[in-house]
């Protein structure tokens, strides 16, 4: 990829000036979904697929902007970044944005984004492209941003730009990732701690449903919207209640079950999964992965009938494997309605279990099953800085 990137870079900006090369990965996580907006814990990894971003300054005002995965233009000025009707450059311009009403001073530059992150897959490419751009930017201008600035800004961006009130979890995974570590992520306090994520014989299968989700859709925003409210009726009672992080099972059958059933039903999954994690993080420390998958397949059952996030698709497949003894644990992955299953699995299975479920999944949805074998590796990091002669 850096290769190609830098390629393409010299095609579509012959002219540049002096370039870097920033790559930011995409993200997996173990079990916690949903909860980091929700002021829980969540214990996500950055993973050997990912988004890279090459830059380089120009001598005028204009942003240029160009994706690979598109093949699109497109161009703006620094003096009237807006929304664009395209979608793709939000990501980027939401960034830019952010970095200019915090007031920093952002000149023109050339970028150019291509990845091998599947799109709409679950695995958080957006959150990549945005900490890939505040990683580049940061080091196009020399601004000075810690890397916690750096993931605020990418999760603004995402709010403003994108429309999508993520948590922090995405742009944290992505730039704070360690290779072969899980990271346990206190979404209040931002604090964390990396956890050993050590398989043995296993490795971590994303089945990919090609079901593409729309996170920007109103079912997100909607959940967060029920746990607020939740938490409201329930902060009438009890003061000093924030979130749902410090809610009990007993204050939601007092005060929230009595006034609307669903909203219930919502904000008792997220409770139960905050815990689950903390006893998920017990096992890893205990090395006891079959303790942790049992855990994944219950947190997928919380979203597909509780939290009702899933789909039919992502359902059929958690389905098919809950009686494998060759897979550990199974659940859906990310905001849902689409995306990929992530699968504990023993790995000398891996290959017999996708040739089995792929004809299935075919007969069943007319849809192709892909798959991707997920290794954890380290977060967004400056792959290359090129001096060249020129700077246009």
């Amino acid at each position: 990829m850096e290769s190609k990137i830098a390629d393409q870079f010299i095609k579509i900006y012959p002219a540049a000036g002096d370039r870097l090369i920033v790559r930011s990965p995409g993200r997996i996580n173990i079990i916690g979904e949903h909860t980091d907006y929700n002021d829980g814990f969540v214990l996500p990894a950055a993973i050997d697929k990912a988004v890279y971003v090459a830059v380089s300054g120009r001598n005028d005002e204009e942003i240029h902007l160009y994706a690979g995965d598109y093949n699109e233009s497109h161009v703006v000025n620094t003096k009237a970044v807006e929304i664009s009707d395209k979608h793709w450059p939000n990501y980027i311009l939401g960034v830019v944005d952010q970095l200019q009403k915090k007031g920093f001073s952002i000149g023109g530059f050339n970028l150019l984004i291509d990845g091998d992150v599947p799109l709409g897959a679950g695995l958080s490419s957006s959150a990549a492209v945005e900490c890939a751009t505040a990683f580049a930017l940061n080091e196009l201008f020399g601004l000075g941003l810690s890397k916690l600035q750096m993931v605020q800004t990418a999760q603004k961006a995402e709010h403003t730009f994108a429309g999508v009130m993520c948590g922090i979890m995405d742009q944290f995974a992505s730039m704070f990732g360690k290779k072969d570590h899980v990271i346990q992520l206190d979404c209040r306090s931002l604090e964390y701690e990396y956890v050993p994520f050590e398989l043995k014989d296993c490795k971590i299968l994303l089945l990919n449903t090609n079901v593409k989700h729309s996170l920007s859709s109103s079912a997100y925003n909607e959940r967060r919207q029920q746990c607020e409210q939740g938490v409201a009726w329930i902060k009438e009672h009890h003061p000093e209640v924030s979130s749902l992080r410090d809610v009990s099972i007993q204050m939601l059958n007092e005060y929230v079950l009595p006034k609307d059933a669903l909203i219930y039903k919502r904000c008792k999954y997220i409770v139960e999964e905050i815990q689950r994690l903390l006893q998920g993080c017990a096992d890893l420390q205990q090395n006891n992965v079959e303790a942790l998958g049992k855990k994944m397949f219950r947190t997928h059952e919380g979203l597909s009938r509780e939290y009702e996030v899933s789909c039919e698709e992502l359902d059929f497949l958690v389905d098919a494997v809950k009686e494998n003894p060759d897979v550990i644990g199974a659940r859906m992955m990310g905001g849902g309605f689409g995306g990929c299953t992530i699968n504990i699995i023993k790995e000398d299975a891996i290959e017999s279990l996708v040739q089995k479920l792929k004809p299935l999944y075919k007969q069943a949805f007319n849809k192709e099953l892909d798959y991707y074998i997920a290794s954890i590796e380290n977060g967004t990091s400056l792959v290359t800085q090129t001096v060249v002669a020129s700077n246009v």
